[in-house]
């Protein structure tokens, strides 16, 4: 008689059948046939189809190209110039800038150095009509010509100042002004007296634009901008450099005339509306009003530019 017991637990093997005992065989058969132990599952994302595999590793390319190109600084994008006085200026100046060239047939003539420049390089040029120069430049004033150019660089004070030869010069420092149209006539004053940099705040977004360009008929090649820093640095810097600052104000100043002015003169110009910024005429040497005879507030900024270019002018050569 068989006494062995089944074993408890959870076995799959739960031992002969009561009375008949299994042999070697027999008991292997069973171990075989027990199923194997379970494993942990795995997870998968869902599965993917023929070629997920490549479009997923062309995605993460393009990520990665994505992210690299925002670290890299942004190459300067081209801008359209107009007015045949502004036009010319650029080419004189920069022709390498140049890029294409729209025209009217009848400027033809006056553009003929420009055109030969277009073959030689193998750059674009196009006879068009008036309205398609009105489209491209966005003003009805082209004056028969837009030039597609690479925009002139803006130097930093520090280099700016590095290059500038000693002796009297005169700076601009343009603080809140915004207009285009006055950056254009500010740049053409500032080019007939020679101003030596226009000096533009770290945070303005003025820029030179078509409009600017075509305003200052020519004079916006002729003086740099100036792209600054912090304005206490700057400041500094310019003092270090020998300049005076200069504040226009409209009410409180010296009289511009019988006023001297520095050799070396840091003219600071407001916008029309605000005026220089008080914390910035407080750290100017000298503050200085054009007298009138007060029937309107003050001058256009870019009229009050020019009568006091003038008088820094007249008094160099007095």
């Amino acid at each position: 008689m068989n006494d062995r017991k089944p074993p408890s637990g959870d076995s799959p093997y739960r031992g002969p059948p009561s009375g008949k005992p299994r042999d070697k065989r027999e008991r292997e058969r069973d171990r075989q046939a027990r199923p194997a132990p379970a494993e942990a599952p795995v997870r998968r994302g869902p599965p993917r189809e023929r070629g997920q595999d490549r479009d997923h590793a062309r995605h993460e390319a393009d990520a990665d190209l994505l992210r690299a190109y925002s670290d890299t600084p942004k190459a300067p994008r081209e801008q359209r110039l107009h007015g045949l006085n502004a036009c010319l200026a650029m080419f004189a100046r920069r022709p390498q800038d140049l890029r294409k060239v729209w025209l009217l047939e009848s400027r033809i003539p006056q553009l003929k150095a420009v055109l030969a420049h277009c073959v030689q390089h193998r750059l674009g040029y196009t006879i068009v009509g008036d309205e398609d120069l009105q489209k491209l430049s966005a003003s009805a004033h082209h004056e028969g010509g837009v030039f597609g150019t690479m925009p002139a660089a803006e130097a930093s004070l520090s280099d700016w100042l590095r290059d500038l030869p000693p002796g009297p010069q005169l700076a601009i420092w343009l603080d809140g002004v915004g207009n285009p149209h006055n950056l254009g006539a500010i740049l053409r004053s500032a080019a007939h007296f020679g101003v030596a940099g226009l000096l533009l705040p770290k945070e303005s977004p003025l820029a030179l634009s078509g409009a600017a360009a075509r305003v200052a008929e020519g004079g916006a090649e002729q003086v740099p901008l100036v792209r600054m820093g912090r304005a206490d640095n700057s400041l500094a810097q310019l003092a270090s450099a020998g300049f005076g600052a200069v504040a226009t104000v409209v009410r409180g100043g010296k009289p511009l005339y019988g006023t001297a002015l520095p050799q070396r003169m840091l003219l600071v110009m407001g916008a029309e509306q605000t005026g220089v910024d008080p914390a910035l005429a407080q750290a100017a040497a000298l503050r200085v009003a054009i007298p009138g005879t007060g029937a309107v507030e003050s001058l256009n900024v870019a009229a009050a530019t020019a009568v006091f270019l003038g008088e820094w002018w007249r008094q160099r050569r007095a």
